[in-house]
């Protein structure tokens, strides 16, 4: 094979571990068999030849084998005898899961892993196998123990089987009798039953054809009392009718006739309530209308009175008010015009002037008040006020 060339055939390794020690310290040796190949995936190839590419087969299987001891070596430390010993393949298949990895990154790829020998220095071994004849042999007295317990185990319950046979079949004759019994019992039950149910049967009928004489006598009731209920019908009718013609009728007659006249009445005091309530309003509206001319008229005098004033001189004012104090004196006497007699009571003999002075003094103020005038500003006035005092 050139350098430039990578095998592709199955490589076959023998990889061997001498005097590695147990999980309990036993030196054995185990050897093995293993077949390995490149793998073919591209990718992996491509590995494979990166790294072995210009190597010699028997170089290529010296750097795998020395891989798998080395996994070897490191699981045989991890492990007993017994377990080595006693399942060897599940020892090959852990080699393989954990070595696996490893020469997979080489690209190369474990077919197959097996344990070849496994032995000791030291008749470990050996002397195992012969625990190994001893406890099968223990095994097998114990088996044989076994089987003669179960024999008669297997005695005892064919005899129990037996009894519950005969227990079953006394109990099955037992029931049978039982049922035998319970049919009779029901047999002369549903007899007596039947006889008791003839029986009820017969005083039934007895009762149902009572019944039906009752029903028929019960109808022939019901059709006279319908025909005496017709004939108080007919006469309730007549009477009614009667009543009607004689007293409802009249009653009625009457009773529309008040209702006519009530209703006349009613009618003659709204229409007259009306008439009145228009006269009342069209007296107001008029007095209304009148006051309110008066007003005007009054409003129009009294403005061209003062107007009057106005162009009045002081003579003239004086004029009217002395035309008007005997009518402001007729309307301030008017209630004594009513008094019969008048007495002043007074213990002086000046009383009776000096009331009339003050009446005189209050004057000027009252037509004041009344007319809006002050008399003491008039020059006559307050020429005769002044010769008073």
């Amino acid at each position: 094979m050139s350098l430039t060339e990578i095998t592709l055939e199955i490589m076959t390794l023998q990889p061997k571990c001498e005097d590695v020690e147990t999980a309990e310290g036993v030196a054995i040796t185990v050897t093995g068999v293993a077949q390995i190949k490149v793998m073919t995936d591209h990718d992996l190839l491509a590995i494979a030849c990166e790294q072995f590419l210009g190597k010699s087969v028997p170089e290529i299987k010296g750097v795998v084998l020395q891989t798998l001891e080395g996994h070897l070596r490191s699981i045989l430390g991890t492990l007993t005898v017994e377990q080595i010993y006693q399942d060897r393949d599940k020892f090959a298949q852990l080699v393989r899961e954990v070595a696996a990895p490893d020469v997979g990154r080489m690209g190369i790829e474990i077919l197959s892993f097996t344990i070849k020998d496994v032995y000791d220095k030291l008749d470990y071994l050996s002397s195992l196998g012969k625990t190994q004849t001893a406890a099968v042999q223990r095994d097998a007295d114990i088996g044989v123990a076994e089987a003669e317990r179960d024999a008669g185990i297997r005695e005892a319950e064919c005899k129990k089987e037996m009894m519950d046979v005969k227990f079953l079949a006394d109990t099955k004759m037992a029931d049978s009798k039982r049922e035998l019994e319970l049919q009779k019992a029901a047999f002369n039950q549903e007899v007596n039953t039947k006889k008791a149910e003839a029986q009820l049967a017969y005083e039934l009928q007895a009762a149902k054809e009572q019944q039906k004489i009752r029903l028929e006598e019960i109808e022939i009731e019901v059709v006279q009392r319908k025909k005496q209920i017709t004939i108080e019908e007919k006469e309730i009718d007549r009477t009614e009718k009667e009543l009607i013609a004689t007293v409802k009728r009249p009653a009625e007659a009457e009773a529309y006739k008040m209702q006519q006249l009530a209703e006349g009445q009613k009618m003659k005091k709204v229409l007259t309530a009306q008439a009145e309530a228009e006269k009342i309003r069209k007296i107001g509206a008029a007095e209304a209308g009148s006051i309110e001319a008066i007003g005007k008229a009054e409003a129009e005098k009294m403005r061209l009175k003062a107007e009057a004033y106005q162009q009045y001189g002081e003579a003239a004012k004086t004029a009217l008010v002395l035309e008007a104090l005997p009518k402001i004196a007729a309307k301030v006497a008017a209630p004594l015009g009513r008094t019969n007699e008048i007495v002043i009571l007074s213990g002086e003999g000046n009383r009776v002037t000096g009331e009339v002075n003050r009446l005189l003094a209050e004057l000027p103020a009252s037509v004041n008040a009344l007319t809006g005038i002050d008399l003491l500003k008039i020059p006559l006035l307050q020429r005769m006020t002044d010769a008073q005092a």
